[in-house]
């Protein structure tokens, strides 16, 4: 009682004083920043991860990347505030290769707080998996918990996902080392753009349900679950008048080819070919994922009519994608470049927010015990689907078993202030509502909504999508519910208003 009054009386001063009592505005100082890139492309085959069954790399048929993108601020008083962030060409990022990294981080960079690193991921379905059945004990709440794959036992040379998470959390350490021994003054600017690429992928029905990439000829079709945000958020840093690189939030993830055996960055490889065949060889771009759990590329609706444009235009979808959001950036270049600054306000506030779990009831927890008993004895003889379905069993058995003990999910967010722009992340595939109630509540002029980023945390569906069910908004598929959701947004809300 004595604690809820306490909250009630800081809140209450904070709407009557302002955020001030408790933060100071961060102070403009002069922008340093510094870009690298490396390769994340395994030497040997992989399991490739986001599909149910277990596929196995064959030829690299684009390059995977790690971009970071290191700034800094600094006045006569010495360094103000710092951010680095890293995007990956990866379905995911977990918690313990952001542990790693900042790890390695402390040891070779001591004037680079560990803890201002941000790792994302693109969320390619085209790219390595990040656990197997080899690896042991996983935390219920880990979602990779479930999606562990099985490698075929005549697949000799294949590089395992521990061996290769061992690869890529050296190449992203070297990124970020790049970056940060590289910063020198520049100046940065930020505009908004649109580009149409994002479809919701939630067919609903007449009778109330609704499914994942659901028939849209069905005569049942009532409409799809919700809308699609067509943002781009476009950043600019420039030196010499000339743009060395660009931050890009596109509210969609990156799985055009999601179903293919082969490695590939998907639409953003197209992306940044384009945009270095239009405005420098040399461009460093920086692809981030913005809020879009129930989100693809995929057309779902008179997809007839945009196959016969991509015939007429000769070019494949993903590079359609990738013009578009080419065309997107070019729209506003022009009008960036008249704003761009060297005296920047960064501002840097990171949390481990506490999210009520979405706690299994006991009807599902006695439901997937009996489960896992049944397919316990015959596990080799399961088929992927059914094998990945049965750890999906034992992970709500272990999250029922858990979730007295550990009530709480810790997710791992970012705010971070650049002149009038906001960035906030958060670990999930988060839906697009969410996404849109933080910027409709932020305090900037532009807020860029980035997810999957510092951990890998599932789907985080709505209230209307839960009562839909179907895939993603199930609880097999969400660490954290509706209810976890809403305090995701008034968390992100109060770490951005303490910068403002």
């Amino acid at each position: 009682m004595l604690q809820r009054a306490i909250a009630n009386v800081v809140s209450m001063m904070v709407m009557l004083f302002g955020s001030n009592l408790v933060a100071e505005q961060p102070r403009a100082g002069k922008l340093s920043f510094g870009w690298a890139t490396e390769s994340i492309v395994p030497g040997r085959p992989v399991a490739i991860g986001g599909q149910y069954h277990t596929r196995i790399s064959g030829e690299v048929h684009d390059p995977l990347t790690v971009t970071a993108l290191a700034i800094e601020t600094r006045d006569d008083q010495g360094t103000i505030d710092q951010a680095v962030w890293v995007s990956c060409d990866l379905v995911a990022i977990r918690r313990s290769t952001v542990e790693n990294v900042r790890k390695m981080i402390a040891k070779s960079l001591p004037d680079l707080n560990p803890r201002k690193i941000i790792v994302s991921a693109t969320h390619t379905h085209t790219a390595p998996a990040l656990t197997d059945t080899e690896e042991q004990n996983l935390h219920p709440y880990e979602f990779v918990r479930s999606w562990a794959y099985r490698i075929p036992p005549d697949e000799k040379n294949i590089m395992r996902p521990l061996e290769y998470l061992e690869l890529l959390e050296r190449q992203i350490a070297q990124a970020i080392a790049r970056a940060w021994e590289s910063r020198a003054p520049g100046e940065f600017s930020f505009a908004l753009s649109h580009a149409s690429v994002a479809r919701n992928r939630r067919a609903v029905y007449f009778d109330g349900t609704t499914r994942m990439y659901g028939s849209t000829k069905d005569p049942n079709f009532s409409h799809t679950e919700g809308t699609s945000d067509d943002s781009v958020d476009a950043m600019f840093f420039w030196r010499n008048d000339q743009i060395v690189g660009m931050a890009i939030t596109l509210y969609c993830p990156s799985q055009e080819v999601e179903g293919e055996r082969h490695l590939s960055a998907d639409f953003w490889f197209n992306t940044r070919v384009q945009l270095r065949d239009k405005f420098s060889p040399d461009l460093f771009v920086l692809p981030l994922t913005g809020a879009s759990g129930d989100q693809s590329p995929h057309i779902q609706v008179a997809r007839p009519a945009d196959d016969r444009m991509l015939t007429q235009r000769k070019v494949a979808y993903r590079d359609e994608i990738a013009r578009r959001i080419v065309q997107a950036v070019s729209d506003v270049t022009e009008l960036a470049r008249h704003t761009k600054g060297n005296q920047v306000q960064l501002g840097h506030q990171v949390e481990d927010v506490a999210l009520p779990v979405w706690r299994v009831p006991q009807e599902r927890f006695q439901q997937a015990t009996a489960a896992v008993a049944a397919g316990k004895d015959k596990l080799d003889a399961l088929s992927g689907p059914e094998y990945i379905n049965w750890r999906v069993q034992s992970t709500m058995v272990a999250r029922y078993q858990l979730q007295q003990q550990e009530p709480t999910f810790r997710a791992e967010v970012h705010a971070v202030r650049l002149g009038d722009l906001a960035l906030i992340t958060n670990p999930f595939e988060l839906y697009t509502d969410y996404g849109l109630r933080i910027k409709a509540r932020s305090p900037a002029i532009q807020t860029s909504v980035v997810q999957l980023t510092s951990d890998c945390a599932a789907y985080l569906p709505t209230e209307r999508a839960v009562a839909g069910g179907g895939y993603s908004a199930r609880i097999d598929d969400g660490i954290i519910g509706p209810e976890g959701g809403r305090v995701l947004v008034n968390e992100s809300v109060r770490l951005l208003n303490l910068l403002w």
